[in-house]
């Protein structure tokens, strides 16, 4: 039995209103599913079925939920539509997950100095304003940061980066457009370890046009990080937009094929209906989903926790 607790009033409510459009839509499907209905039937379970994949949760994520549903109805003989919430509620936070894994807040691991993140994405998926939220959760909490603009390819990101590092007030280390970005890496994480850094933020270029070249590209990079710093980077955080539903998990198939991602961030989950794409990717690929983006703010980049999200969609 999974504990759905008391959480904090300020997260709650940024979490309640970025998965509004997400929860409106999954329970309007789900009060049709049981509409007439005193007990979990295979008409139930056949909208329920449409409900889930309609949120983007997936296909094989969406059968798995339901063929436990199933079960439990089989074991029990009767259940009534009203224990269908609590029921679906486990399920999902079972979906996203080992108890205990997630990450309080945005802490810094104690014996990691300078804590190397390098971030992966396509472009368009809020990548730099991702980067441009982290550094000011991490300066927030006492942090000295730094960021490297190794999206060298577009000059715009470079720009972007740029504009975002004076608002948060950390330091960028950037070249020209067109430089190499493995260079970049190299300067940004040398200079870090001079300076004392606490968290450095290596943005890469947002490519897959050819998968072989991503792959070297990021092999090249991560090898010359650890040049510098022998067990960079500390974490490799891939960002997908949560509004583009399956697209999310194309993406997330090229890159954990390119590179090793060791946590995800879902970006965009205000704007959508289709957050159930949180799940899927959960359960799909094993790794972590780190963060969630529910907003334009600068505290609008949340820890994700998997209690938390299952009891905002759930609630009323």
């Amino acid at each position: 039995m999974f504990n759905f607790g008391i959480f904090s009033t300020g997260k709650k409510k940024s979490l309640d209103r970025g998965l509004e459009k997400t929860r409106e839509s999954v329970f309007k499907r789900l009060s049709r599913a049981v509409a007439g209905k005193s007990k979990v039937d295979e008409d139930v379970l056949d909208n329920l079925e449409e409900a889930l994949i309609s949120s983007d949760v997936g296909i094989n994520t969406t059968v798995k939920i339901i063929d436990n549903i199933s079960n439990r109805v089989a074991r029990e003989k009767y259940m009534g539509t009203a224990e269908l919430n609590n029921i679906l509620r486990e399920e999902i936070a079972s979906m996203l997950g080992g108890e205990g894994a997630e990450q309080e807040d945005f802490t810094v691991p104690p014996d990691k100095k300078p804590y190397i993140i390098m971030v992966v994405g396509v472009n368009g998926v809020g990548k730099t304003t991702t980067i441009g939220k982290l550094a000011h959760q991490f300066k927030k909490r006492g942090n000295s940061v730094m960021i490297g603009a190794a999206d060298t390819y577009r000059a715009a990101a470079i720009e972007q980066l740029d504009i975002w590092a004076s608002r948060v007030g950390v330091n960028l280390i950037k070249q020209k457009h067109g430089s190499d970005p493995a260079s970049v890496a190299y300067d940004t994480l040398a200079s870090a370890r001079s300076k004392n850094t606490d968290v450095v933020l290596v943005d890469t270029a947002g490519r897959l046009h050819n998968k072989v070249s991503l792959m070297n590209e990021l092999g090249k990079i991560k090898k010359v990080m650890s040049k510098v710093i022998p067990d960079a980077p500390h974490e490799v955080l891939l960002i997908l937009d949560g509004s583009t539903g399956q697209n999310a998990f194309e993406q997330a198939k090229q890159f954990t094929g390119s590179t090793e991602v060791t946590a995800i961030a879902l970006t965009k989950l205000d704007g959508t209906a289709k957050g159930g794409v949180v799940i899927g990717i959960s359960d799909q690929f094993k790794i972590p989903v780190k963060y969630i983006g529910v907003g334009e703010g600068l505290d609008d980049l949340l820890i994700f926790n998997k209690m938390e999200f299952v009891d905002s969609l759930f609630s009323n």
